[in-house]
């Protein structure tokens, strides 16, 4: 009886999954949240629909209570953290709250599955990174000086960089991260908001050639040091940041031409230098040969993707422990093997839906340090999304990124709830921006009309 329930949630699942991002997409045209208000009542309805299936299935296949209690409390903390945001900001933009919450969601639904300990870690970071990230709107609208600080942001950054090069703890040939009682950070993950703040500073004050290679060159030595800890993927996803800004401040083809021809040199090098570029890539190009070897986590990613089908396998009927590092590198092929490729799919209209909301708050911001601000953002986001679903499913050779606010990792999903907060400073940044603007188009009108009395 339980597995017939359990089998039945999962297509319940998946009509909330597809009705939730289709109330994205239907959101995102609309101008003024006063006509959205119903799209994000439903979003809301669906997102706890799906939190509550997914744990009543949970609970149905292992018979253990203690997923109630944690049901709960994940309850409470998603509850709170959208009831304290409309309450703390009225103007707050509500889909990139229920978006932030709805990949929490699914996150904390497919971690518990595949291990219960890493999801209770993973959902004290998260309720320490919601408290830490409240206060980020206000601070982001408030501290005028953070354009100011240009500098301080590269230096920071390469400081930061060097010491995990230097002091760090070696992971599978990487030198990434340090521990501290129990729990262990990933520098770079940080470094790369702060990067973003640098590249939009430099970018800000000026955008001639000189300051171009000025920046690219201080750009260049942060890829270099992650490229020396052997952290290929946090140095791509930095090499692409930086493209993308560049090319969006100066609309310049050669710096973006240029800058493409330089990465793929770059790319090169780095399989002629690094031995486990070259396995990845081997893997990637021909994983059935490698099944045994270099080619088995990816052929087990895809083999889970091909399991699930359309509609998936549902919650506990596959087999997600034999992808290696799946709660980390594969969480995506999981969720296709029991909640279904359908599923999968919207998930990732949905992380495109946040993308366009944030480049379309980025288009709407007047000043430009800010504005670089949210591209920088926005591009880091979708591009890590890119590499991680890529990896997955054979598009590129695997590099070892999280996918946000879904994998297991504590530096990740504290440092992508920062980017979700910022962005939402910088809203509250372009909601002010317009309301000058009408203010000053009303003050218009009225001195107009008073000079239009005054002559007649």
């Amino acid at each position: 009886m339980a597995h017939v329930i359990s089998d039945l949630s999962k297509y319940i699942i998946l009509a909330c999954m597809a009705i939730y991002t289709l109330l994205c997409f239907l959101a995102l045209p609309r101008e003024e949240d006063d006509e959205r208000i119903g799209i994000y009542s439903g979003q809301i309805v669906c997102m706890f629909l799906v939190h509550f299936l997914g744990f009543a299935a949970i609970c149905l296949e292992t018979g253990d209570i203690t997923y109630i209690i944690f049901y709960g409390f994940q309850q409470i903390l998603l509850f709170a953290t959208i009831a304290l945001y409309r309450v703390i900001y009225p103007q707050v933009n509500k889909l990139v709250v229920n978006n932030m919450c709805m990949l929490l969601t699914i996150g904390f639904v497919i971690l518990t599955r595949i291990s219960y300990a890493r999801a209770v870690k993973q959902f004290k970071i998260v309720t320490i990174s919601l408290i830490v990230g409240l206060f980020i709107p206000y601070l982001v609208g408030k501290l005028k000086f953070l354009k100011h600080l240009t500098w301080v942001y590269g230096l920071a950054g390469v400081l930061a960089l060097s010491v995990v090069a230097v002091l760090g703890a070696t992971t599978y040939g990487a030198k990434i991260s340090y521990s501290i009682l129990g729990y262990t950070f990933q520098p770079s993950e940080f470094v790369k908001i702060i990067f973003v703040f640098f590249v939009a500073g430099m970018l800000a004050e000026s955008k001639d050639f000189g300051h171009i290679v000025l920046s690219a060159v201080a750009a260049a030595v942060h890829v270099l040091i992650l490229v020396l800890s052997k952290d290929l993927g946090s140095a791509l996803i930095f090499f692409a940041v930086y493209l993308v800004m560049v090319f969006v401040a100066t609309k310049n083809y050669f710096y973006l031409f240029a800058g493409s021809g330089a990465g793929a040199v770059a790319a090169f090098v780095a399989y002629q230098l690094f031995s486990h570029v070259r396995i990845r890539v081997t893997a990637w190009l021909d994983p059935w040969n490698n099944i045994n070897d270099s080619g088995y986590q990816i052929t087990q990613s895809l083999f889970a993707i091909g399991t699930g089908g359309w509609f998936g396998m549902g919650l506990y009927q596959g087999d997600p422990s034999s992808i290696p590092f799946v709660e980390q590198d594969s969480v995506f092929s999981a969720i296709a093997e029991e909640l279904g490729v359908v599923f999968a799919l919207c998930l990732i209209l949905v992380c495109l839906s946040c993308f366009v909301m944030f480049m379309t708050i980025a288009m709407r911001i007047r000043e430009d340090f800010y504005k670089y601000i949210a591209v920088g953002l926005s591009t880091m986001y979708i591009f890590q999304v890119f590499l991680t679903i890529g990896g997955g499913t054979r598009f590129i050779p695997l590099t070892g990124v999280t996918l946000p606010l879904i994998s297991y990792g504590g530096s990740s999903v504290l440092s992508t709830i920062m980017m979700f907060c910022i962005i939402q400073g910088l809203y509250l940044i372009k909601y002010r921006e317009g309301n000058e603007n009408d203010r000053k188009k009303r003050k218009r009108q009225t001195e107009s009309e008073e000079i239009e009395e005054a002559e007649a």
